[in-house]
């Protein structure tokens, strides 16, 4: 097969428009790029919700770096697993293959991987040396689609990855540039940060009824079977685009299969609760049904992300854990081998942070409520 325009290019297959051209032959910054940057950065830190942050951060990356389709995910900082997605055409059609891909296939650039990796950033060209055919995922998913090279990042701030950033381009031989991967890398932080603070607002109390919900799903993840209190729990999750179940349920699933260690996440529901999502094999063997459980969180389930989320570093956290299980200065300062003044100091900053006073009001905060 030659590497020339695909045959299925977006024009041939029937998308409504063909996609727009990128001008891709640029390596300097565009015009008014610095404003951009400073509007991005401002952007991120102006306490938006999910919703509004999407919209914003594409409006304004438009401007900073051209492309031609995005996709853009939250995930939970301790499983790395997508929370949410969001996607463009023609990459929301291909959503279900995007997650075969990320969580089934030997590839490259990865989100789980770069979430790792020294840099959170980098091009398919760079990754496989200019070599795209090399990529499962180009060959199978882009290329078809009409698509070339894409820029990925893990959104990582604090030491936690908070979300997925993907920016595609039509299939040209001239792909994302390395300023222009700078140029993300230094967004990337901003918009992690964004994230991480969109998972303390409209917090809402532990749901009414406490009652965890199951999902079964078949080998080809059709629904089998939905307790009553599943589906009143989906309707809290946000869809994911041209499938029938949000991404949260098909990345947990995808990594029960691919035997991730704990293929769980939790995500902050449409009412402000928390929500766990857990998958387990039903039928004992890798390909058979699945049951998914969901339920609502007890605080203390969500003690970790909720602290990371307020932007402790994790000496700080590793504190304020032990004062919600009770802990005096002295056993602190024995546990984390710190003199009780320095426990004293990230005490101090703790409260700073989560504006509290006392560690009365920490643990009424952290175990009393959403």
């Amino acid at each position: 097969m030659g590497r020339g325009r695909a045959r299925d290019h977006p024009s041939d297959v029937g998308f409504r428009h063909p996609l727009p051209q990128a001008d891709t032959s640029a390596v300097s910054p565009a015009p008014g790029a610095a404003r951009a940057e400073r509007e991005l950065v401002r952007l991120c830190h102006s306490g938006q919700d999910l919703p509004a942050l999407r919209t914003g951060v594409l409006r304004v990356l438009r401007r900073l770096i051209p492309l031609d389709a995005a996709f853009l995910a939250t995930a939970d900082p301790e499983t790395l697993l997508f929370t949410s997605a969001y996607a463009e055409e023609p990459l929301d059609a291909a959503t279900a293959l995007y997650l075969d891909n990320e969580f089934g296939a030997q590839d490259v650039n990865k989100f789980a991987t770069l979430a790792t990796a020294a840099g959170h950033v980098s091009s398919l060209d760079a990754a496989t040396r200019g070599d795209r055919w090399s990529s499962e995922r180009y060959r199978d998913i882009m290329r078809p689609a009409g698509l070339g090279d894409e820029l990925r990042a893990a959104l990582t701030t604090g030491g936690g990855c908070w979300g997925y950033l993907c920016l595609h381009r039509t299939d040209h031989p001239l792909g994302f540039t390395a300023a222009e991967a700078a140029v993300l890398a230094r967004v990337g932080p901003h918009i992690a940060h964004a994230f991480r603070q969109s998972v303390l607002l409209h917090a809402a109390p532990a749901a009414a009824d406490p009652r965890p919900g199951v999902l079964v799903l078949a080998a080809d993840l059709g629904v089998v079977a939905t307790t009553p209190e599943a589906a009143a729990l989906l309707e809290q999750l946000e869809p994911a685009p041209h499938l029938p179940l949000p991404a949260v349920v098909y990345a947990v699933v995808a990594a029960l299969r691919s035997e991730r260690p704990d293929p769980s996440a939790r995500v902050r529901g449409a009412s402000g609760a928390w929500l766990a999502l857990h998958a387990s094999h039903l039928d004992g063997a890798a390909a058979g049904r699945v049951a998914v459980v969901i339920e609502p969180c007890t605080p203390r389930a969500t003690v970790t992300i909720r602290l990371a989320a307020s932007g402790l570093s994790q000496r700080e956290a590793e504190v304020a854990r032990l004062v919600l299980r009770g802990a005096s200065t002295r056993a602190i300062s024995t546990a984390l081998h710190i003199s009780p003044h320095t426990v004293q100091d990230h005490l101090k900053h703790v409260f700073d942070k989560l504006g509290v006073r006392s560690r009365r009001d920490l643990v009424g905060l952290m175990l009393g409520g959403h």
